[in-house]
């Protein structure tokens, strides 16, 4: 049986080559039809990609924030951070509080800057590099660190007065550089760091103690609010669940789920499209193949029938158009693949001076080559299908007639 397989695999290959005119129309045929889609999946998949790469890849798509000032205390920020969905939070101070004056010895200019309340984990801070922690280490800005030419491990002077009691007061707190955000990080002249020492300023303009600074004053506050929160959700796809989570408690927040959904929604209805486009192509390519593999078979209805008188099984003669049609699949998908490395390196340089560095309009993964070659090969046993059908109906008797 298996004797009589091989035989049938070597006689497919012979006719397959004998009859090249045919076979090559076979294999044009599906190169014109699997070349285009897989440019246009690679179309797919490079601009759509990209843009969902964006989306996750930037912290802000992730980010939400309060709309205007609430009173929010520490434990039911705690109660939020342990939510699954959330991936980082941190309370913010006022606005009014939340600036000082920093300078250094390289730079003749006070420099103001706005302070971000960070900590470990913050999506904005490069992973790998240090933290702002306790009341002496801070993370600059790059356009901070330029205006004072300062970098890491240097040691800078931070300031800020208030009026208390009818007299005017100013303090000074010398600060260490610990790490440069990046540019992407914060734009504006800035510097993140550790909740404590944001409370410590808020609480000294407003004429209370910080005992661990010796910064005199009033009684410390012992029933802290803050007025918002810097939240980021964990994916992109708990944006949503978050934003109704907090208009169902009343909490008004501003997000990214509109240009969210958009970039989604674009994603979704492009492969519904394509995959129209495909299923279509596959099934006309189908349809096609099958046809002439049966018109095929039909025209060596002769040479089939003696097959059957010498032995061969009607299994091993239905063989016989699948070996066929799966070198026309894998030859064919062979040339489309070329086809379309050659188009999307020419789709790729014109676009290069539009798109960031890197960044490819047109591109496939290994896995989708693997893909379109198992969708071919499925096809083309389909098709076969249809020839081996006809190929069953031989009987013996036809090539003794013929004889």
């Amino acid at each position: 049986m298996i004797k009589n397989k091989f035989r049938i695999l070597r006689l497919a290959s012979r006719d397959y080559l004998h009859e090249w005119q045919m076979s090559v129309c076979f294999v044009l045929g599906l190169a014109a039809v699997l070349g285009p889609m897989m440019v246009l999946f690679g179309l797919k998949f490079g601009i759509v990609g990209a843009m969902m790469d964006q989306l996750i890849e930037d912290p802000a798509n992730r980010e939400i924030r309060p709309v205007g000032s609430g009173r929010y205390n520490r434990e039911w920020l705690d109660s939020l951070l342990s939510k699954p969905e959330v991936a980082f939070l941190v309370p913010r101070t006022r606005s009014i509080a939340a600036t000082i004056e920093l300078s250094s010895e390289q730079a003749s200019r006070i420099v103001p800057v706005e302070l971000i309340a960070s900590g470990s984990g913050d999506p904005l801070l490069t992973p790998d590099a240090a933290l702002p922690q306790g009341f002496d280490r801070i993370v600059l800005s790059r356009r901070s660190a330029d205006k004072l030419a300062v970098s890491p491990g240097d040691v800078i002077d931070g300031s800020l007065a208030r009026r208390f009691q009818g007299q005017q007061e100013r303090v000074h707190l010398p600060l260490t550089v610990a790490a440069i955000a990046p540019e992407s990080a914060f734009a504006r002249n800035g510097a993140f760091v550790s909740v404590r020492l944001l409370e410590a300023l808020e609480d000294f303009r407003d004429g209370r103690a910080v005992p661990e600074l010796d910064w005199s004053g009033l009684s410390a506050n012992t029933q802290r609010t803050y007025p918002g929160f810097r939240l980021y959700a964990r994916s992109i796809q708990d944006v949503a669940g978050l934003r109704d989570a907090f208009a169902a408690i009343g909490v008004e927040v501003h997000t990214r789920v509109a240009e969210i959904e958009l970039v989604q929604r674009m994603n979704r209805n492009l492969t519904i499209i394509y995959w129209v486009i495909a299923v279509i192509g596959l099934v006309g390519f189908s349809l096609s193949l099958g046809a002439s593999l049966w018109a095929n078979v039909d025209r060596k209805r002769k040479q089939l029938s003696v097959l059957r008188l010498v032995g061969f099984r009607t299994r091993d003669i239905i063989w016989f158009p699948m070996v066929q049609s799966l070198f026309t699949a894998v030859l064919g998908w062979a040339l489309a693949v070329s086809l379309y490395y050659v188009t999307a390196q020419v789709i790729n340089a014109m676009m290069a001076e539009q798109v960031a560095a890197g960044q490819q309009v047109c591109r496939l993964l290994p896995v989708h080559y693997v893909i379109a070659l198992g969708l071919t090969c499925a096809a083309a046993v389909i098709a076969a299908g249809l020839a081996g059908m006809r190929s069953a109906r031989i009987e013996p008797s036809e090539g003794l007639r013929e004889i």
